[in-house]
Order: structure tokens, then sequence, then C-alpha cells
């Protein structure tokens, strides 16, 4: 495997844990909002990865398979004088736990460092390789 597959696969990771950021800064976002007027409030979003084979020498890296919307139903709080209130005096607000999105983007921030660093660690060893042959 070349020096050069790592920046790619790392890369990869990267390019993969930025999606899930934006998804996760989407998700905050709207952590708190309410059902429109259609009665569907904000769905929470979740990233899913999947292997992605770099090469004919086995290198792997990760790509995002899909976006999916969580199922779980949103909060209802009993605000009767809401405008945005159902027939029984309940407004549904997004599904999105907040608890949960902190986790998930610390997690993807810490993964995208990480690659980050195997990157500058992969330049370090190439450009003291070539210093190796100004002796």
């Amino acid at each position: 495997m070349s020096m050069f597959n790592i920046f790619n696969i790392s890369g990869s990771a990267v390019s993969a844990q930025s999606q899930r950021l934006n998804v996760v800064a989407s998700n905050l976002a709207n952590a708190d909002t309410v059902a429109g007027p259609d009665g569907s409030a904000y769905k929470a979003r979740q990233v899913t990865f999947q292997t992605q084979l770099m090469g004919n020498l086995g290198a792997a890296g990760v790509k995002v398979a899909q976006i999916t919307e969580s199922q779980s139903p949103g909060r209802r709080v009993l605000e009767p004088n809401s405008p945005q209130a159902d027939a029984d005096g309940y407004v549904t607000y997004s599904n999105v736990n907040s608890v949960e999105e902190m986790v998930n983007m610390i997690s993807a921030s810490r993964s995208y460092q990480n690659n980050i660093e195997v990157m500058n660690t992969a330049k370090t060893l190439l450009m003291k390789t070539l210093q190796m042959g100004q002796g």
C-alpha cells in the first residue's frame, strides 16, 4: 500500500464525519421546533456509514451510505394556549434528543480530528523521506 493511499482513506473519513457533523447541526438547530400546519414536526436524522474499498490492496475507507429519519414520536407538551396546539391542547415538538446529538457531535469531531492527524503524520513521514535524499 502506498503512503499516498493514506490521504484517500483518511480523506474519506473526514468527508463522512463532516456530513455527520452537518446532520448533527441540523438536528440541534431543530431540537425545539414545533409541528407546522401539516401537523408533522421535524424528525431527527441519523447518518449510516458503509465501508468503501479503495484500490486493489484491501484498503478500506468510509462513505455515507444513507441518512435516515428517526421514526420515534415527537415530544408532546400540554400548551392549550399555543396557536400550534392540537384539539387536545398539546403541541408536538421534534423528536431530537439534544444529549444524544451532543454525544454524536463530540464523537464526529474527535474522529474528524484523528483523521486529520493521520494525514499530518503521513505528510511528515513523506517529507522526512524526501529529506533523506538531500543528505
